[in-house]
C-alpha cells in the first residue's frame, strides 16, 4: 500500500546520477503519483533542459516530469492564466525563495498539491513546512533518503567535474549522452577510415565503421535504392549502440550525409527520411583533405570524383550551418591535430 498520494522530488539532475535515482526510486515506491521537478539557474554546460528531460522520461516514464527554464515557466503560466515568475537563482542564500517558488508552482500553476517531499538534503524539513503553508496548512511529510551519502557516495558536482572518471555512478543511458561524438568525413581514398581507427586507438575508445561498405561487400558490390535508407538507419543505430562501450569520445567513420550523397549520385533521388537522417548532428565534424595519393582499390571512382565529393561536403556543411575542422597530412599528423583540438 502506498504511503502517499503524490510525492515531490526537486533537483538539478546535472547530470542525473545513481544518488538521484535512489531518491527517485524510494519516492516512486512510496506514492501513487511521483512529481519530478528540475530546474537550475544558470544552466550548466551540456545539461540543457531537453537533455535532462530525456533522461528522466526514459528512466521514470510513469512520473509527472517538469524540467524548467524561464521560457517554460512562462509558457505554463500563460496556458493557465497565471502571472509568470522567473526561476530563482542557484546562488540565493535564502532557501525560502526556492521553497515558496515550488509551493507557488505546485499549487497555483499546476494545481498538484503534494503530501510528501523526498530529499537527500538538510533543507528537506523546511521545504516540507513551506509546502504545507502554501496548501493552507495541509500537512506535508518529509522523507530523507541517504543524506549522509553512505549508500551512493557521489554528488552532482563530482560527476560534473569528471563525468568519465565517475562513470560508475551514472546509468549507461545518461553516460551515452555525455560521450562526445566525432564524425570523420572525406572523399574516396582520403584516409577517413584509417584516421577513424587511429583516433580510437590513440584515445583508447571505440569507433563505428562504415556500414555502407560492409553491406556493399556482403552483396557482391551491388546496392539497390532501398538499401541506402537501410544504411542510413543502421549507421545511426550502430553509433547509438557503440556509445555504451565508448570512453569519453566516439569516432564515427562517415554519417548518413555520406549515404545521402551516394543515394543521389547513384539514383538521382533520395527518400525524405534519408534526407532527414543526413541532418544528424555531431559534436565535432572532421573533414579529411584529399591530399593522400589516390589509391584505386577496384571499388573507387577516380581522383576527380574525390575532389568533387570533397567540395560537396564543404558546401553541404556550410549550407547546414555545421562547423567542421579540415585535417591534412599524414595519419600521425592528423591524429596530432585532433589531439591538440580535444586537449
Amino acid at each position: 500500500m502506498n504511503l502517499y498520494k503524490r510525492a515531490l522530488v526537486v533537483g538539478k539532475f546535472c547530470p542525473l546520477h545513481h544518488g538521484h535515482q535512489l531518491l527517485l526510486d524510494r519516492a516512486q515506491g512510496a506514492c501513487e503519483e511521483l512529481l519530478i521537478v528540475s530546474y537550475t539557474k544558470p544552466e550548466f554546460p551540456g545539461m540543457a533542459p531537453a537533455r535532462r528531460e530525456g533522461w528522466l522520461r526514459a528512466l521514470y516514464p510513469q512520473a509527472t516530469i517538469l524540467v524548467l527554464d524561464d521560457e517554460r515557466v512562462a509558457a505554463l503560466c500563460a496556458a493557465r492564466g497565471v502571472a509568470a515568475r522567473t526561476l530563482p537563482h542557484n546562488e540565493l542564500d535564502d532557501g525560502e525563495v526556492h521553497r515558496h517558488f515550488m509551493g507557488w508552482l505546485c499549487w497555483t500553476v499546476l494545481n498538484l498539491p503534494v503530501d510528501a517531499v523526498f530529499s537527500s538534503e538538510d533543507y528537506g524539513p523546511g521545504f516540507a513546512r513551506v509546502l504545507g503553508e502554501c496548501y493552507a496548512g495541509a500537512p506535508v511529510a518529509h522523507v530523507s533518503v541517504d543524506q549522509a551519502r553512505h549508500l551512493v557516495p557521489v554528488s552532482g558536482t563530482a560527476v560534473r567535474c569528471d563525468p568519465h572518471g565517475q562513470r560508475a555512478f551514472v546509468s549507461p543511458l545518461v553516460y551515452a549522452s555525455l560521450v562526445t561524438r566525432i564524425c570523420v568525413l572525406g572523399g574516396e581514398s582520403s584516409g577517413k577510415t584509417t584516421l577513424t581507427a587511429a583516433l580510437a586507438a590513440h584515445f583508447g575508445t571505440s569507433w563505428v565503421a562504415e556500414y555502407g561498405r560492409e553491406l556493399w561487400e556482403s552483396q557482391d558490390g551491388v546496392l539497390e535504392y532501398d538499401d541506402l535508407l537501410k544504411i542510413g538507419r543502421e549507421q545511426l543505430k550502430r553509433e547509438a549502440q557503440a556509445t555504451g562501450q565508448a570512453r569519453r569520445w566516439l569516432f564515427c567513420d562517415t554519417s548518413p550525409m555520406t549515404t545521402f550523397f551516394y543515394c543521389v549520385e547513384m539514383f538521382g533521388r533520395a527518400e525524405p527520411e534519408l534526407a532527414r537522417l543526413a541532418e544528424h548532428r555531431y559534436d565535432l565534424v572532421l573533414l579529411c583533405a584529399p591530399d593522400f595519393p589516390f589509391i584505386q582499390d577496384g571499388t573507387r571512382r577516380d581522383e576527380h570524383f574525390r575532389a568533387r565529393q570533397h567540395a560537396w561536403y564543404q558546401a553541404q556543411l556550410a549550407r547546414r550551418g555545421i562547423a567542421c575542422v579540415e585535417v591534412a597530412g599524414t595519419v600521425d599528423e592528423r591524429v596530432a591535430q585532433v589531439a591538440r583540438l580535444l586537449a
